[in-house]
């Protein structure tokens, strides 16, 4: 047997601007100047959420002026390419060879760049059809959603659905870069706006203590989507999920632990027993909310940590309980596969993060249904209780919800 090592360094960058498209930017310029230094211009294909374009209709027109400017080093092969965008161009297999058939079509190579503007979904579907063409074009990520800036754009991993089933087909793959023009969230709809902050406190829950008193106090800021908290919140889930995959010895996930995806077994059965009507941040809320009351039931957490947490996800603006999770099959809720499809998609034993206090994490390997099943009654239960009072804290003008526990 010949054995040898072989080190591979990548750098993750994540750049922060705003009005990435003004000519005077010079973000998305220089960061492909980088990699082009010997060659000139470097050609690039710009792949378009449908979506996006329609909620700003100049943006496509920005663009081209964008790359006119500075045509010494961008050389837009052709205008945007408008693909749709959302969770079900995840599902539309045609999407990833109509991406392949304009890389062979305007013979972007290698040394060429894919430039993917859109939410969470649309740079899914991008990324992977960028990562299987020629073995892996360089992809420069443009998220376009809170959720995306502060969690999903910002990873390395992309992919389309298959069979039924979240991100079947997919790859591992570090993109060039991410820029995150924070100028594309103020287009954005309250719902979609609002997504990215539970992968906030998510991420908060489970690495970064003082994120979470920030989250705690500027909860009701939150709840508004004001700018500045937003931001800030968006900037710091970045900072953490990028600190995550470079520090935690897997970001290629060969192992079973995937402490990113707290919550997220019961939210991706969700998503999928709903249709998607049901959005990523809404599911992953209602599966956060599902682990947390779990944890109270088994003795892991303190009931008032828990309470905590849910009155903040409610404070800023989330659902505690879907109708969807009613849905029964042979006298068990459905939701219920969600352990063993999840455990099928990481591979290996089931393992299941969960939080013993703020800021910190264990990973177990099996569930108790009895538990799981007290937790959905909980919620099912708090969903139907009417809510006995708002009220006002005094000096940090918190939102609280009293429901009488």
């Amino acid at each position: 047997m010949i054995q040898r090592s072989i080190p591979i360094a990548y750098s993750h960058r994540v750049a922060f601007t705003h009005g990435a498209f003004d000519a005077k930017n010079h973000t998305l310029r220089d960061l492909v100047a980088e990699g082009c230094a010997l060659d000139g211009a470097a050609k690039v294909l710009v792949l378009l959420d449908a979506g996006v374009a329609e909620a700003d209709p100049r943006l496509a027109g920005r663009i081209q002026q964008y790359f006119a400017a500075h045509a010494d080093t961008l050389n837009l092969v052709a205008d945007p390419l408008l693909l749709p965008g959302g969770e079900g161009c995840k599902n539309d297999w045609p999407l990833v060879e109509r991406i392949w058939k304009a890389v062979e079509f305007f013979k972007i190579c290698r040394h060429s760049y894919i430039i993917a503007i859109g939410g969470g979904a649309f740079l899914d579907l991008a990324g992977f059809g960028a990562a299987t063409a020629h073995r892996g074009i360089r992809l420069i990520r443009m998220p376009t959603t809170t959720l995306s800036q502060g969690d999903g754009g910002v990873g390395v991993k992309n992919g389309v659905n298959h069979f039924g089933k979240k991100n079947w087909v997919g790859t591992f793959s570090v993109p060039c870069a991410v820029v995150n023009d924070l100028d594309f969230l103020a287009t954005l709809p309250p719902r979609a706006c609002r997504d990215g902050l539970i992968e906030a406190i998510k991420v908060s829950l489970i690495r970064d203590r003082a994120f979470y008193e920030f989250l705690l106090a500027n909860g009701p800021a939150l709840g508004h989507l004001e700018k500045r908290p937003l931001e800030t919140a968006i900037r710091r889930s970045a900072e953490n999920h990028v600190d995550h995959i470079a520090t935690s010895g897997d970001p290629f996930e060969h192992g079973s632990a995937r402490p990113l995806d707290f919550g997220h077994w019961a939210a991706h059965k969700l998503e999928q027993i709903s249709d998607f009507s049901v959005s990523h941040g809404e599911a992953v809320a209602i599966g956060m909310a599902v682990d947390l009351l779990y944890s109270v039931e088994t003795g892991l957490l303190p009931r008032a940590t828990a309470e905590e947490i849910l009155a903040l996800i409610e404070t800023v603006g989330f659902e505690l309980w879907s109708d969807e999770l009613d849905r029964e099959e042979r006298g068990r809720p459905v939701v219920l596969a969600g352990l063993e499809e999840f455990r099928e998609h990481l591979g290996g034993r089931l393992t299941i993060t969960l939080i013993p206090a703020i800021g910190r994490k264990v990973e177990v390997h099996e569930m108790d249904e009895r538990a799981i099943l007290a937790a959905l009654a909980e919620l099912k239960r708090r969903a139907r209780k009417p809510v006995a009072s708002l009220t006002e804290a005094g000096s940090g003008g918190q939102t609280t919800l009293d429901r009488g526990q």
